[in-house]
């Protein structure tokens, strides 16, 4: 098979999987299986990172938080049902969601590092109780209540 031709057919992927919170103490064996499934079905990963640790919105196979590692990656699309398969009856991982990241340059999707730096920030700001990061518009919107 022609190198150009399978380079033009790969499209970049983000994947988000979620492991139980059991999976924190061991997150090299978690990172460890996520590239295990990827690379399994030819996949090319281009970067990976701990995203986050949190409660989940509903309990899932009794675990109520849940550790989700981002994985950028380059893949033909005709694997994604094999990876999805392979996510689906590995027993380790709750759930896992795999959506095409064209929006994406190719140095953003290299650079995890800095996306967990915005999603950090963007937490941060999101906190309750924070009057500094609360939008300009609520205040207006009280103001026209009192009037």
């Amino acid at each position: 098979m022609d190198a150009t031709l399978t380079a033009e057919r790969t499209r970049p992927y983000e994947g988000m999987f979620l492991f139980p919170q059991s999976a924190s103490s061991d997150l090299q064996g978690s990172t460890d299986l996520v590239k295990e499934i990827l690379t399994r079905n030819g996949a090319e990963i281009l970067s990976m990172a701990k995203w986050d640790e949190r409660k989940l919105a509903y309990d899932i196979a009794g675990n109520k938080r849940g550790l989700y590692i981002l994985a950028f990656f380059r893949t033909v699309s005709d694997r994604l049902a094999s990876i999805e398969r392979d996510c689906n009856l590995n027993e380790k991982l709750l759930r896992s969601m795999v959506i095409r990241a064209d929006h994406l340059t190719e140095e953003q999707l290299k650079n995890a590092e800095s996306m967990q730096k915005t999603m950090d920030e963007s937490r941060l700001r999101a906190m309750p109780g924070d009057e500094a990061g609360m939008p300009e518009r609520d205040a207006d919107r009280d103001m026209d209540r009192d009037a």
